[in-house]
């Protein structure tokens, strides 16, 4: 694999005020002492990176706050810590700078103290466009505090704004799937992120439907869903650019877009995965003992993988068929042996092989990662 030149820095802050019935990731309910414990980790995480020469002489092009719900942390200690990495690490003028939000975390002058500190990306988790999804999904909030929220980070100053949305939530149609996505259109948002509800072991929603308490999930409908999403987004100007995601011109996200090509991010916090120069390697899932290593001077992994070129560039054929641009035909055709499944999955209608690039179809992308094993 070519060396990558762009690297990007996550960190997962592992705080919410309350886990939504659907969440599987890593977090905590910052109780006592366990915020401020966690950012003198941080700190010390980032020197020791520092110490080890990582990122190195190379400028961070994004910075992502993600969680959990990063905004449970007061913004101008979110802003303090900004500040703390940039100067730890040198930083683009040029970065993307996002900042995930509960909508009822954040008012006027919290989003301006953040976009005093260099956020450039603000990225709201709605979930949904209609209160009574909510319910089903334990999340906490209101559709008001989401339409206030964006007009808020507008009059703070921000420009690109994010809204997630999910479908096939308990009890939701089509049409009030469809309901959904014009009441998103009337915020005039930028970019979106539609995601389909999936079934995450460990869950409350995994447990409710496993006891006949909530639906599963209709593949069927998901997939009539996910075509009105990319059809109503489309002509309101949002083009699908990734398989869960859209935007106007000149607003996909960058960071996210290091992902799906293949190119370096360092990970800090509990939780968080890195991959660096041919490494995968990610922290501990636990805040205790993240913050036991890191005050004894260690840093907190707990697994890293070297992989081989092989193994890299399967990577990277994953990942870049996330996106709807594809990967370049060399990619997955380095070996003659893989011209064969290439053929299959042409056949089967899930892959389209044109301008020396590999894509997926509209139906593989509902399937990427079978995709992707298949062709090696």
């Amino acid at each position: 694999m070519e060396q990558r030149t762009d690297i990007g820095l996550y960190l997962h802050i592992p705080f919410c005020r309350q886990r939504c019935h659907f969440c599987a990731f890593y977090l905590e309910i910052p109780k006592g002492d366990r915020l401020d414990s966690f950012l003198f980790a941080l700190e010390r995480e980032l020197d020791l990176y520092r110490a080890q020469g990582l990122p190195g002489d190379r400028p961070l092009q994004t910075v992502y706050l993600g969680g959990g719900t990063p905004t449970v942390i007061p913004a101008r200690r979110l802003a303090t810590l900004l500040d703390r990495i940039r100067r730890t690490f040198p930083v683009s003028p040029q970065a993307e700078v996002t900042v995930e939000a509960h909508p009822s975390t954040v008012g006027r002058d919290d989003l301006r103290i953040l976009a005093d500190a260099g956020v450039t990306r603000i990225s709201f988790g709605a979930e949904s466009m209609n209160q009574k999804d909510f319910i089903a999904i334990g999340r906490p909030g209101s559709v008001a505090e989401t339409e206030q929220a964006v007009a808020n980070a507008r009059a703070a100053g921000f420009t690109n704004i994010n809204l997630d949305l999910m479908y096939g939530l308990p009890g939701q149609t089509l049409e009030s799937w469809s309901d959904n996505l014009q009441s998103l259109l009337k915020l005039d948002l930028p970019h979106v992120s539609c995601y389909a509800l999936t079934i995450e072991e460990g869950t409350k929603l995994a447990l409710d439907v496993a006891k006949g308490l909530a639906p599963a999930p209709d593949d069927s409908l998901q997939i009539d869903m996910e075509a009105a999403a990319e059809s109503t987004l489309g002509m309101a100007g949002l083009a699908r650019y990734e398989i869960s995601n859209y935007a106007r011109p000149g607003f996909a996200c960058r960071h996210n877009q290091l992902y799906w090509t293949n190119q370096d991010y360092l990970g800090l916090g509990p939780s968080a995965q890195s991959y660096v120069d041919g490494v995968r390697f990610g922290n501990v899932a636990d805040l205790e003992t993240y913050t036991h290593h890191l005050r004894a001077g260690r840093l907190p992994v707990s697994d890293r993988t070297s992989l081989s070129p092989e193994e890299q560039r399967r990577d990277a054929l994953i990942f870049g068929l996330r996106l709807l641009a594809g990967v370049p035909r060399e990619t997955a055709l380095d070996h003659p042996a893989q011209q064969p499944a290439i053929e299959q999955l042409t056949a089967k209608g899930l892959i389209i092989v044109e301008d020396e690039r590999i894509r997926l179809t509209a139906l593989g992308r509902r399937y990427a990662d079978s995709v992707a094993e298949e062709l090696f």
